[in-house]
């Protein structure tokens, strides 16, 4: 008959500062399913140093419903990873980090949503040289928080279906 499934329960970001992309998503997840919610949502990143979340996180969450102003960035560590069922990184840098660091797979964020090996890149990562096009900056900023918050309906849909012992630890 097949092993009993086991239901995720807590669902960890990761991102690479924890200002951005991960942050996103983790409160896009808990503005979608609200208070209280049936899972432990957090976020956390592989570099994460102690900064605030730039004004247009800040500002293009707050127009979404999500107040990230106390938000402070923790850094991944192997005790959050052992107390998280589910790993979800934004971007391959991310899995391999993880893997690497901690022997854990983390599945991408669009691999869940849509089955695709799609990573979400960071700003200076699709623009080296963002600082010299403000307004290019800051729209990309705004769409990929678009997108994230625009695909965790399809997250949300995938997650009764997804266990802990699919993603070996």
């Amino acid at each position: 008959m097949g092993e009993p499934r086991i239901r995720v329960q807590s669902i960890l970001f990761v991102c690479t500062g924890n200002v951005f992309r991960s942050v996103a998503a983790e409160h896009g997840l808990k503005t979608l399913l609200g208070q209280p919610s049936p899972y432990r949502i957090g976020s956390a990143g592989i570099e994460a140093k102690a900064q605030e979340v730039h004004e247009w996180v800040k500002h293009c969450l707050r127009e979404k419903g999500a107040d990230v102003s106390g938000h402070v960035p923790r850094r991944v560590t192997r005790e959050l990873l052992q107390e998280t069922d589910l790993v979800v990184a934004m971007s391959r840098d991310h899995q391999a980090f993880i893997k690497q660091a901690f022997g854990r797979d983390a599945p991408l964020f669009k691999q869940l949503c849509y089955g695709r090996d799609d990573p979400i890149p960071d700003l200076h990562e699709r623009y080296p040289n963002w600082e010299q096009d403000l307004t290019l900056a800051q729209a990309y900023v705004t769409s990929v928080i678009d997108m994230i918050w625009d695909d965790i309906p399809a997250f949300v849909y995938k997650l009764p279906r997804l266990s802990p012992s699919s993603f070996p630890s």
